[in-house]
């Protein structure tokens, strides 16, 4: 007999718990575009309507390693997301917002 997760969660110890916790944060805040928009709950389908693009030119765009500021940029934002490049080193982030007025040009 199956048992649900919340009586599965309510049987492990409260560092168990947190443990799990920050897992699951851990794996929700790094994924592939691929697995964003399946969180989302966008289709590959809905999404290229969004973009006025093909399906199989979403497709593409899942797949690739290196691709424009701009494209990646109008995928988040079809999404209802927003796009930030932080650099990260010891002393801390910082923003780059050398990036921002591409959005703002596109939409011109």
């Amino acid at each position: 007999m199956s048992k649900n997760f919340n009586q599965l969660k309510a049987q492990m110890s409260a560092e168990a718990q947190k443990e799990a916790s920050l897992k699951t944060q851990e794996m929700l805040s790094a994924m592939p575009l691929q697995e964003l928009r399946q969180a989302r709950h966008f289709s590959q389908q809905r999404l290229a309507e969004l973009l006025s693009t093909k399906q199989a030119n979403l497709s593409r765009i899942e797949r690739q390693a290196d691709m424009y500021i701009s494209t990646l940029r109008s995928y988040i934002e079809a999404m209802g997301g927003e796009l930030d490049i932080i650099a990260r080193f010891l002393e801390g982030g910082v923003h780059i917002n050398q990036f921002n007025d591409i959005g703002e040009k596109q939409h011109q």
